[in-house]
């Protein structure tokens, strides 16, 4: 199994490292700073920290021995010149995602930002170009619009392992795009979807994907958890089917993840509502679906059952084999070693958890 589990957190970053099934801390790095992605490559075991400076802005620093030392790196940065919208200057002002290029890329690597941009670095992270031919997509000025943030972003990078210039890319708000020339041309993968805060719930953009995931072991199986709902796609982006529980905890969240080895299993985060943004009746849960979304599980064995308010933000949820692990706005930290069977708890007094990641 992976032995660590990176955090990006609202006040540093936090690299725990099991031994003998006892998680313990090896790394904090960055005490007191808001890490949006901490993230580990697994082609070379570099470790990232995109930090959201408030006064100085986003920075990117790198590290290759584990935390113990970090080089600052150049963050993508628009250029000069480029807008928003008309008579709105671009700025890079929060970096949302990271993903690696791929086996046979070793020195690719993608990020997506608010204010709606995709950037590629192709020498390992030393420089980040702007995709143009996403920035320039005749839907975005007018098509796009902020979320949870003012502005458009790109949370979510899915890399095809079979064909890695088979790229997916989820926005809110905009929705899924899609690549199958490493991001020379574009098409929306909406088809499916509901926006329903928009006066057309299938218009062709603006739809709000809080995360998009695709299975390890069949690719073109992709789910999302969406504002309006938990949508599978089971042909690899081209239609999308909703399936949420109606009447179940299954519905509004942030985060999911799918199993390494079964494209049919996957977990996601329920929260109350979009309106109230708290765990569903003051009980933490974390649903499980067996059967594609067909049904869904509570797993609650572990977790608080009263007067908690934790949600799960849309990166602070992972798994690797058997083991699942998430993360909460009142960073609390909790740990399956049995697919969400039964949870322990790992620490209560973190930060505000933004991302968790299994690495090895």
């Amino acid at each position: 199994m992976r032995s660590t589990l990176l955090l990006g957190t609202r006040k540093g970053f936090i690299a725990y490292h099991t031994q003998n099934n006892y998680w313990q801390i090896e790394n904090i790095s960055f005490e007191g700073m808001p890490v949006s992605i901490a993230y580990a490559d697994p082609r070379n075991s570099t470790w990232w920290a995109c930090l959201d400076h408030g006064h100085w802005g986003v920075k990117l620093h790198r590290s290759k021995d584990r935390g113990n030392t970090w080089e600052e790196v150049v963050a993508p940065a628009y250029p000069e010149g480029e807008e928003i919208k008309d008579g709105l200057p671009a700025a890079t002002r929060y970096i949302w995602s990271m993903a690696h290029g791929g086996k046979n890329f070793h020195s690719k690597l993608w990020v997506g930002t608010d204010p709606g941009g995709l950037f590629l670095s192709e020498d390992g992270g030393d420089s980040f170009q702007l995709v143009e031919s996403l920035w320039k997509h005749p839907t975005r000025k007018e098509g796009w619009f902020g979320g949870g943030r003012d502005q458009p972003g790109i949370h979510s990078i899915v890399v095809d392992p079979r064909d890695e210039n088979h790229i997916h890319v989820a926005i809110s708000c905009a929705g899924v795009f899609e690549t199958v020339d490493a991001g020379k041309t574009w098409e929306i993968r909406n088809k499916g979807l509901r926006a329903d805060f928009l006066p057309d719930p299938a218009a062709e953009t603006g739809h709000d994907p809080h995360i998009l995931v695709a299975a390890p072991t069949n690719p073109d199986i992709l789910w999302q958890q969406n504002h309006c709902g938990i949508f599978r796609s089971k042909d690899g982006s081209k239609s999308w089917e909703d399936v949420s529980q109606p009447q179940g905890p299954a519905r509004f969240g942030f985060a999911i993840a799918v199993a390494d080895d079964n494209p049919d299993q996957a977990w996601v985060a329920p929260a109350h509502s979009d309106e109230n943004r708290t765990a569903i009746k003051g009980a933490l849960s974390i649903c499980r679906t067996d059967d594609g979304g067909k049904s869904w599980k509570d797993c609650r064995n572990g977790l608080p059952q009263n007067a908690c308010f934790d949600i799960v933000y849309r990166h602070a949820l992972a798994n690797s084999a058997d083991n699942v692990a998430f993360g909460t706005t009142t960073g609390n930290l909790f740990f399956s070693p049995d697919r969400g069977e039964s949870w322990q708890v790992l620490n209560n007094y973190l930060p505000m958890i933004y991302s968790v990641q299994f690495a090895d």
